[in-house]
């Protein structure tokens, strides 16, 4: 697996990005994000809801772990954990992400996690989950992330095993809406799946960990990351791909939340791989037509064949069953 990195920094001092409008080889290296408006304060208990989030992104100085109280544990991971926490000043609950800087660099993931910041914090839009602020002592990167309260899509995919229609309709249409968003800030994601999607206040879908996505101005890669499972034919063959491997994969996403397992997965990743490139895709009985008929339009060997994004939420399936609700700001908006 290829993964693109920086050169090491000095000092096992790692820095951070100044928010330019896109990713830039030169970039300079302030504590803190411009400021930018959250998308909402869902975040917030009833009593904090006049709060908006702004000093969290407004704050004139420095911020740091003092000005938080952390609560209970969100993840953990390889790099370091998710807490909940909330600002002391404002009572703003955000979820904290605190990376070790050691563990990046031992990684070569400098540049994917400036990479990460630089794109998430630009990006706004009510199933993106927000990166609201960062800053860095010596030892770990801290992100203040919003919080999702419902958690994991995939901790509620190993609880129920499968979705229903309503639900996967709905989750079908929200990432469908946020794709086209990031597609056309020139935005691939290249790894939607179960464990990097988060369940909003509403259970509304929250794309969740851009590491893996990619800021590219003429939208054509080469680099090969991914799930295996979710891994569209084109990257596994290395060719030069596009933003339209995002169907690939919510199409393997689609048959997955209602099966109970990707479509592709096999005992051995050699078969996997031959599966995916033959596009050996069987449905068992119980899928209903109207979803096999949209898998079926998104899981194409050629990209260009592939149901666009806009066409997926006009589907009748789609249609017939997504109970998407949109935040009353984005509802007067449109």
């Amino acid at each position: 697996m290829m993964q693109e990195t920086c050169g090491s920094l000095a000092s096992g001092n790692l820095q951070l990005p100044l928010l330019t409008p896109w990713p830039t080889d030169s970039l300079s290296f302030p504590h803190q994000a411009p400021s930018m408006e959250p998308a909402s304060p869902s975040a917030c208990t009833p009593t904090e809801k006049s709060t908006t989030g702004k000093k969290i992104i407004n704050n004139k100085r420095r911020l740091t772990i003092d000005d938080f109280e952390i609560g209970r544990p969100l993840g953990k991971g390889k790099f370091g954990n998710v807490y909940l926490a909330r600002l002391k000043e404002s009572h703003f609950i955000v979820a904290l992400k605190v990376l070790f800087k050691s563990q990046i660099e031992k990684e070569g993931l400098e540049h994917q996690l400036r990479r990460e910041i630089e794109i998430q914090a630009h990006l706004q839009h009510p199933n993106i989950l927000r990166l609201y602020n960062y800053f860095h002592d010596a030892r770990r990167v801290y992100l203040i992330l919003e919080y999702a309260p419902r958690g994991e899509l995939y901790k509620e995919l190993q609880k129920s095993h499968t979705l229903d229609e309503q639900h996967t309709a709905t989750i079908m249409e929200e990432l469908a809406d946020a794709l086209t968003y990031c597609h056309e800030k020139k935005v691939i994601h290249r790894d939607i799946k179960p464990e990097n999607l988060l369940l909003g206040f509403k259970g509304e879908v929250k794309i969740a960990d851009f590491g893996w996505s990619v800021h590219t101005p003429s939208l054509r890669r080469k680099t090969m990351c991914g799930t295996l499972d979710y891994l569209p034919p084109e990257m596994i063959e290395r060719r030069t791909y596009n933003e339209k491997v995002d169907l690939w994969c919510i199409g393997v996403l689609c048959y997955e939340l209602l099966v109970g397992y990707p479509p592709f997965e096999s005992p051995s990743h050699n078969e996997t791989y031959r599966r995916i490139l033959k596009v050996d895709l069987r449905f068992p009985p119980s899928l209903p037509l109207g979803a096999q008929d949209l898998v079926s339009k998104l899981l194409r060997y050629q990209p260009l064949e592939r149901l666009p994004l806009a066409q997926i939420m006009e589907h009748p399936w789609v249609r017939a069953h997504s109970r998407r609700v949109l935040p009353p700001s984005v509802q007067m908006a449109s």
